[in-house]
């Protein structure tokens, strides 16, 4: 059973080193010719190098082992059903769970209230990008099933972010556009994509390279949206507030 987790461990060490080689090396270069850190902060930035090595190569090695075949083979069971329309309410599910878990989209969130000094709330902003994400898991549930191309969704999807843009303030669009990145992270390829993919090759008359996959390119679209809707509501609540004080100025 330990033998069985650890299948492929020494392959998943071996992509994390070659991964991170790269920023250590930029590290120690830094270090001897410019940044010139105290020993004791070396010495907590080593410390969390070797976490990051350790925490990595346990994820990849739980990708490998647990999250794809799970995701794959949940996918294809749903698949099989005679009812398989419920694939979408539980991509729905899936979608919002699984941003919940994003370490990409908690980081996101806690940088962006502590930017704007509390103003946009690190919940709102979480509880936002899960409901983005989970229509877009709906929306690739639905491509699977009925075989749309994804084009009548990327493309019109663009088009309404870029007119959103016009009634946002330019934070929120940055704030957007990121989050469309964020959102795209480990927990969400890893298991949301396998169980579209899964689906993909249960399906009839369905192709897993065509399929299975552009998953991706909509969770990264949807959140873009999303986050410019939440900037729509913001600057209406700031109108409102500042017609508010002018109000009650010229009453006093």
């Amino acid at each position: 059973m330990i033998s069985a987790l650890f299948e492929g461990f020494p392959a998943a060490l071996k992509d994390v080193a070659i991964a991170l080689s790269p920023l250590v090396v930029l590290f120690v270069f830094f270090q001897i010719f410019m940044l010139k850190l105290p020993k004791r902060q070396v010495i907590k930035i080593v410390k969390g190098i070797i976490l990051t090595f350790a925490g990595l190569a346990l994820f990849l090695q739980g990708v490998h082992v647990g999250f794809l075949p799970v995701g794959e083979l949940m996918g294809m069971a749903i698949g099989s059903l005679d009812y398989n329309w419920i694939l979408i309410p539980i991509g729905f599910l899936m979608g919002f769970a699984v941003i919940m878990a994003e370490p990409a989209v908690q980081v996101l969130a806690i940088e962006v209230e502590k930017a704007s000094s509390g103003h946009i709330n690190k919940r709102i902003m979480i509880y936002t990008l899960c409901v983005g994400v989970a229509f877009s898991v709906s929306l690739s549930m639905i491509r699977v099933l009925t075989g749309i191309s994804l084009w009548y969704f990327i493309v019109p999807g663009y088009i309404i972010a870029l007119l959103m843009t016009k009634y946002v303030s330019s934070e929120f669009v940055a704030i957007a556009f990121d989050a469309g990145g964020a959102a795209t992270g480990p927990m969400t390829v890893t298991f949301i994509l396998s169980m579209t993919v899964g689906v993909a090759k249960q399906l009839e008359g369905r192709n897993p390279l065509i399929d299975g996959f552009g998953m991706v390119s909509l969770v990264a679209l949807t959140p873009i949206i999303s986050i410019l809707i939440l900037g729509v509501l913001y600057s209406r609540k700031e109108k409102l507030g500042d017609e508010r004080r002018i109000y009650s100025g010229r009453e006093f």
